[in-house]
């Protein structure tokens, strides 16, 4: 059997910086751009339309909402401890029922998503591995939606202290 052809990506990392409103409109078409290769790439590796539809929604959800919008970070530039403030924080805070199995797809559309750099070449393999071992830490977001859901009084601000959304 031969390996899927995978399209090589036509993006350089500028492409996704953010400085100004009109960088944000173009970053913003980049990044639409990009999760369509992502869907059709899922599809060429086998995934189901469905099944790729699911992930590239989750890796939208995490790309243009969170790292964005909320971080203002470049995407094939990732940052130590992005994926990880999303989960255990920035997911769990805007969320309005946060449960674990929810997090846990994003978490899997966010591996396919870097997965995918990877392979285009946008970002290396350490890059990729630092992202992957965050995202694996199921079972500290799991503690972090049952600390959020029992906080009380003014229990957040601690609860937030112990992994910060800004980095």
């Amino acid at each position: 059997m031969t390996e899927p052809m995978h399209p090589e990506i036509e993006f350089e990392h500028d492409d996704f910086d953010l400085a100004t409103i009109e960088d944000e409109i173009r970053v913003d078409e980049s990044c639409q751009s990009l999760l369509k290769r992502f869907y059709q790439d899922l599809q060429v590796c086998g995934y189901t339309a469905q099944r790729a539809s699911d992930l590239a929604y989750s890796a939208d959800f995490y790309l243009r909402d969170y790292l964005l919008d909320f971080a203002r970070q470049n995407v094939v530039r990732p940052q130590p401890g992005i994926v990880r403030r999303f989960a255990a924080t920035w997911f769990i805070t805007r969320t309005l029922d946060p449960e674990i199995s929810a997090l846990e797809r994003h978490l899997e559309g966010i591996r396919e998503l870097y997965r995918y750099l990877h392979r285009q070449h946008l970002i290396s393999a350490d890059e990729l591995a630092f992202i992957e071992a965050e995202a694996d830490q199921t079972e500290y977001y799991r503690q972090r939606i049952e600390s959020f859901l029992a906080i009380s009084g003014d229990g957040y601000i601690a609860w937030e202290e112990q992994c910060p959304l800004r980095g």
